[in-house]
Parts: structure tokens; sequence; C-alpha cells
């Protein structure tokens, strides 16, 4: 087992994030319970566009508040609990290491199992028993989720904890920038590095000079005189600054792909109030549609992770049994194809409206909820290759210390995903209204045109698939921590045996 150094700050810091998240759960549950909060009612038979009433200031001030704070706490935690969960994972033991190319999988197992309680029965309970015990026991599971978080810190595994990583990274931008006019010697033996010695303490990894990204070598280039650290950078340094820049490109990639995550969430269940979804006596609950991504998720990690790894391992001699790049370019082919799929589907919807007649929104149309099912089950299969895959690729390429700015880049791409896809809503609604035009994206979807909508996003897919095989292309994976270590002690071993024979 690898020493790792105990560091309290770090699970102090984890438990007030929680605590904020915690504390944005309440807000939001008293802002659905108690009526001097919750926004005036027009009735059930009056829509929102119809209503008059209004909530007050402080009833969206709070509202705002609760969102802001969850947003806050979200961003503060879910980098860092997966982070920390392949942390506790020792790269230099065969069978752990083997448990952790298979931990990202059962780690959005675990999550999508929690949504896919949260897609049935709590929306069930909001629907049947009211938002405030539909938040509230959630809010309750929270703070059960922060107690075991705290309870449980004596036996994890905590990483030391060195400098902030936007700072390391922060130097040799400055650096660079400083000596610019400098030329880098032909010899990277030349530049500025470490001693092994200093390489030689638990947590601490050299990393050899690479060609990649060359201008960034300037911070490494020695100077004449003292140099603080934001004039001269070791080689190390500047290699973990390259590592997380050469992952930018793959980020931005991965933009349009969680742009259609955000479908799931709108467009997809507004196209199920549409329909019928009346099963007997009982009426599924529009938002419950998104539990067919949850189902075929599970399902599909299973089948990926017991199945098609190890039958794929056999031939490809990849511990992953592929690569996380292919693995993610499956995931952007089925994103295409889902797209297509919803093209057409909602242009059958539309054809039976037509053939109906049917020209009010709260008209609904005959035919049953069932029909959208194979565009959300397609998105959990994209899923399983495309989300896990990203999750594991930002961590895995990130340098030791680093480890959370990685993953950090995995919820970023599903943040900037969630605005950009607002962005390009707006947008084409706004331009297919222009010079007299009916438009694509009404609040009557009976009069909309979603399928050339769709067909929009699988264009825009495919071009981003394009772009994405790209970079990919020139994508050069980073050498296994257990092979720098490897190195490293045979270097050090050399000085070492040197130092002896010359006593």
């Amino acid at each position: 087992m690898t020493n790792l150094k105990y560091c309290p700050g770090v699970t102090i810091i984890g438990s007030i994030i929680d605590m904020g998240l915690h504390m944005g759960m309440c807000f939001l549950t008293l802002v659905v319970s108690l009526p001097s909060l919750k926004p005036p009612t027009c009735g059930k038979n009056v829509s929102y566009l119809d209503c008059d009433k209004r909530a007050s200031s402080l009833q969206i001030g709070v509202f705002y508040c609760a969102l802001y704070i969850i947003a806050i706490g979200t961003g503060g935690t879910k980098p860092n609990i997966s982070t920390m969960g392949a942390d506790q994972f020792d790269d230099y033991e065969p069978k752990e290491r083997a448990h952790k190319l298979t931990f990202f999988n059962w780690w959005m197992f675990s999550i999508f199992f929690g949504t896919l309680f949260a897609n049935t029965f709590l929306v069930y309970l909001q629907e049947t028993s009211g938002w405030g015990i539909g938040y509230g026991i959630p809010t309750i599971m929270l703070l059960v989720a922060i107690i075991a978080f705290v309870f449980g810190t004596p036996v994890y595994r905590h990483k030391p904890r060195g400098e902030s990583p936007f700072t390391r990274m922060a130097k040799v931008l400055v650096a660079t920038t400083r000596k610019w006019n400098t030329s880098v010697p032909a010899d990277p033996k030349e530049l500025y590095e470490l001693t092994l010695d200093e390489y030689a303490t638990p947590g601490k990894y050299r990393i050899d000079h690479s060609s990649s990204l060359s201008f960034l070598d300037k911070a490494a280039v020695k100077v004449d005189g003292p140099a603080s650290g934001w004039d001269l950078c070791p080689v190390t340094q500047v290699e973990q600054t390259k590592q997380m820049i050469k992952m930018i490109p793959i980020l931005c990639a991965t933009f349009i792909p969680s742009t259609l995550m955000a479908q799931t969430h709108t467009l997809f269940i507004k196209q199920g109030t549409t329909l019928n979804r009346h099963i007997g006596d009982f009426e599924i609950p529009p938002a419950s549609l998104s539990v067919f991504v949850t189902i075929s998720m599970l399902i599909s990690l299973v089948i990926y992770d017991r199945l098609f790894v190890p039958f794929v391992r056999k031939y490809t001699k990849n511990p992953r049994g592929i690569t996380l790049l292919q693995r993610m370019t499956v995931g952007l082919i089925i994103h295409i194809v889902t797209m297509i799929v919803a093209s057409r589907v909602e242009r059958h919807r539309l054809s039976v409206v037509k053939e109906h007649g049917i020209l009010t929104m709260k008209q609904i149309v005959p035919l049953k909820i069932y029909i959208l099912i194979p565009q959300f089950a397609l998105l959990g299969v994209a899923d399983c290759f495309l989300e896990v895959a990203k999750l594991e690729f930002f961590y895995d390429q990130a340098p030791e210390g680093m480890k959370s700015l990685g993953t950090a880049y995995f919820t970023t791409s599903l943040g900037v995903g969630y605005f950009l896809s607002s962005f390009i809503l707006s947008t084409i609604a706004n331009v297919t209204k222009k010079h007299g035009h009916h438009g694509w994206i009404l609040n009557n979807l009976n009069a909309s045109r979603l399928d050339y909508y769709y067909a929009f996003y699988a264009v825009l897919s495919s071009v981003n698939f394009l772009f994405f095989l790209f970079v990919a292309k020139y994508f050069k994976y980073n050498a296994e921590v257990t092979d720098v270590e490897q190195e490293s002690k045979k270097d050090i071993g050399k000085i070492t045996e040197q130092s002896y024979v010359s006593g």
C-alpha cells in the first residue's frame, strides 16, 4: 500500500461544501412547502401564460438563492467525490489497479441508480403528495450522506495536499510569457528540473519532458541569478500544465453532446405532455419519462462491464477493452442516431396532429407516450459510452495532484452544454421566426417543427463528431503512473549506487 498522508483540511472543506448543498436543498424544500414562500396559484385549469398572478420579490429571491447554493455545492462536490473515490485504489497493487479500471463504470451505475429512484418514487410523490414531500425526502437523505461521509473520514486515504493546481499552471504561463523571446535549448536535459530525491517522497511524481506544446518549455529555461517560481518552473510542473491544456480540445468537443442531454429534461419531456399518457386509470407523469434513460444506462453499463470488456480485451489486449477515446467515439455516434430517430418520431407525431386537425396546445395527440421511449433509451446507451468514458478520461489523463481539476472538466462540459442548449434553442427560435415565417419552436408544440430542430441537432452533432475525430487523432495518452514511478526508482537507484561507489 502506498503511504498516503492524512489531510484533515480536505475533509473539512468537503464537509462545508456538502453542508452548503444541504442548506440549498433545505431552502428549496421550504420554498415549495411554506405558503408564504410559494407563489400564488391560478387553479388547475389555468395555464401559466394566462395567469396574471406573479411571485413576490421575496419568493423569487429565496427560490433563486436556493438554486444558486445547490449549484455551488454541486460544483464543489461532484469533481471531488469521484476523484476521492478513485484515489482509494492503490495504483501499485495489481488487484486494486484492476478494480480501479472498472470504478467509474460502477460509480456512474450508483449515480444513475439513485436517479432511477428519483425519477420513479420521488416524482410519483411530487405528483400525489406534493412538492414538499418530494424535496423533503432527498434533503433528509443528503443529511444522512453527510453524516456518513464525516464519520467515514478515518478510513479514507487522503493524498498529500500540495500547491493549488491553478497556481502551478499560472506560474508556468507567467514564466513562459516573461521569457517569450528566450530560445529553448535543443537538449531537454539543460532545462531546469528538481533533483530525483525531491520525487522520492510519496505523492510526488516526476514527469519526463515531452515535445508537445513546446513553447511552454520556455518556463523551464534557466536564468541568470536568483529566480522565483513565477520566473522559473521545473520540467515536471511544465509537463503537468501541458497535460491539462492538451485536454481542452477534447473538452470543447464534449460541449455539443452535453446539449443533447439537456433535451431529455426539456423538449423530450414537453413532447410527452402532448401524448396519451394513460395506462388504465394511471397517468404517467411526463417528468418520469427520463427513467428510460436511467434504465437503459444501468443495463448498458452491466453488459459493457461484464460482457463487452472481457470479450474485446482478448483481442485488443487493452485492460479497458477499448481506449477511452474509442469509447467516447461510440457514444458520439449513438448521439447522432438518437437525434435522427427523435426527428423521425416527431415527424410522425406531427403527421397525426395534422390528420386529426389538432390546433391548440391543450389538445392531446392520439398517440401513446411509448413512441418516445426509443430516443430516451438510445441516450441512455450513449451515456454508458460517452459520459463514463469522459469522466474517466479527464481523471486518468490529469497529472497527479490535479485529478480534481481533471474531473472538474467533466462537470464543466455539462454546465457549458446546458447553457449552450438554451442559447441554441433561443437562437433557432428567433431566427426561424424572421421574415414572417412560422418558427420551429413555439409554446404550442402541435404548431412547431421540432422535427426540423432535431434534424439540425443531428447535423450539428455530425460536424462536432468530425471535430472530435480530428483532435482525438492527435491526442497522445500520458504514460501510466506506475511506469513513471518505476523509471524514477531506477534513476534513484543508479544515483545511490554511484554515490556508494564513489564513497
